[in-house]
C-alpha cells in the first residue's frame, strides 16, 4: 500500500462513527468518482472561507452570521446549544425566534474539555454587554443534550449566570434522556421548548 493511501484511510478513520472498513470505502469513493472530487473541493472551500461567528459561534463567511444580524429575532432570549446540528433541529421546529450561542461541546474533564475549551467566556461577555444595551438579555435557555456531561454543563452555566439576575431555563420534556437534540423531530423539539423549566443552581 502506498503512503498516500494509508494516510487518506487513517485520516478518514478519525471521522465520527467511521471504522477501518468504512474508511477504505470512503477513500475509494473519493478517488474513483466525480462526486468524491466535488466533496474534496467543498471541504477545502469550507476550510478556507468559513469561521466561527464572533457573536454566537455559528459557522459563517463573515465576522457575524445572518441570525445574529437578523433584526426580527428576539435579542432578550439566548438559547445555548452544544453544536451547529442542535441549532438546525431547533430552527426546523419553528418554535424559537430568539438568539443562539454555540458552546462547541460540553464539559468533559476525562476528555480534557474544561470551561476554557468551550465558548463560555464569550457567553458571559454577551451578558455583560447587554447590561447597558437597549434590549437586555432576560432569559438563557440551556439546551445542552440530556447526558451526564450536558447536565453538568447546564449546572455550571446556571452557577455562572446567577449573579446577572437572568432567568435560566432548561429544555423540558420531549427530549429523551441520553438522546441528542440534532436527531429529534420538529414536534419533540417544540414540546421541549414549550415545556422548559427554570434551572436553579444548588449551592
Amino acid at each position: 500500500m502506498s503512503h498516500s493511501w494509508i494516510r487518506l484511510v487513517n485520516a478518514l478513520k478519525k471521522l465520527p462513527g467511521v471504522g477501518p472498513r468504512m474508511a477504505e470505502r470512503l477513500a475509494l469513493f473519493i478517488l474513483r468518482s466525480d462526486e468524491g472530487k466535488e466533496l474534496v473541493q467543498a471541504v477545502m472551500e469550507a476550510r478556507e472561507k468559513l469561521a466561527r461567528c464572533l457573536v454566537c459561534g455559528l459557522f459563517t463567511e463573515g465576522e457575524t452570521c445572518r441570525k445574529c444580524l437578523d433584526p426580527s429575532r428576539d435579542s432578550s432570549v439566548i438559547c445555548v446549544i452544544e453544536e451547529v446540528g442542535d441549532l438546525d433541529a431547533i430552527e426546523r421546529s419553528g418554535s424559537f425566534r430568539g438568539r443562539y450561542h454555540i458552546l462547541g461541546g460540553v464539559l468533559s474533564p476525562l476528555d480534557g474539555i474544561g470551561p476554557q475549551q468551550l465558548r463560555i467566556e464569550a457567553l458571559i461577555k454577551r451578558l455583560k454587554i447587554s447590561e447597558g444595551a437597549e434590549q437586555i438579555v432576560r432569559e438563557i435557555i440551556v439546551a445542552t443534550n440530556p447526558t451526564v456531561e450536558g447536565e453538568a454543563t447546564a449546572s455550571y452555566l446556571a452557577q455562572l449566570i446567577k449573579p446577572y439576575n437572568i432567568r435560566v431555563t432548561r429544555l423540558g420534556y420531549g427530549i429523551p434522556s441520553g438522546a441528542a437534540i440534532e436527531y429529534a423531530d420538529e414536534l419533540t423539539v417544540t414540546r421541549a421548548l414549550e415545556g422548559r423549566r427554570e434551572l436553579i443552581f444548588q449551592s
